[in-house]
């Protein structure tokens, strides 16, 4: 039986994706620490087939960790059979460089204050990945055939999430929000405990 908190259990079983797989995959995890916030995101994803996915991201004292557990039908490289992939990441707090929180809010010109929106994507950066978006350098000069090299940007990209109330609801908009709210009060306690 994990010894997470009953609450993040609870919320892990009504996601309904190989409950005690992923419960088991974070009791790991978490190794005994107090669980300080928490997020469960369910998502489903459509490509040549439909694929279930389920991240769950929790705050301790000392690190952020990362569960994200994926559905395979069989029709993949690892196996003939189905079967699930769950991968757990412990993340140092101080190690987390950006906490980044886009919000999406309908007519802005009626914004009133304390609704955030209806939706927000949730991204958290610790170095671990990074995306290089390349394309070819000009001179501004559109006659120009010379060969400018390339420009571009290094985006990190180690986590983002996007959670919508039309998709799943004002509870998982307003659980995101209390979770990102823990996670920059946590990142900044231990940036400033490092110096």
């Amino acid at each position: 039986m994990p010894s997470l908190p009953v609450d993040l259990v609870r919320r892990i079983q009504d996601s309904g994706y190989y409950p005690a797989l992923v419960a088991d995959v974070l009791d790991v995890a978490v190794a005994g620490e107090d669980v300080k916030a928490k997020l469960v995101h369910a998502e489903t994803t459509f490509d040549e087939t439909v694929r279930r996915h389920l991240s769950v991201i929790v705050l301790t004292e000392s690190r952020l960790i990362f569960v994200h557990a994926d559905d395979h039908g069989g029709d993949d490289e690892h196996s003939a059979e189905s079967h699930g992939i769950v991968t757990s990441e412990s993340v140092a707090l101080s190690a987390v460089r950006t906490v980044m929180i886009t919000h999406v809010v309908p007519s802005p010109e009626r914004y009133r204050a304390g609704r955030l929106g209806k939706e927000l994507t949730l991204t958290i950066g610790w170095g671990a990945v990074g995306r290089i978006d390349l394309e070819p350098a000009t001179c501004g000069d559109p006659q120009c055939e010379a060969d400018h090299g390339y420009t571009g940007s290094l985006t990190g990209d180690d986590l983002s999430l996007r959670i919508s109330e039309d998709a799943e609801g004002k509870d998982a908009v307003r659980d995101a929000l209390t979770f990102a709210r823990a996670l920059s009060a946590a990142t900044v306690s231990s940036a400033a405990a490092a110096r």
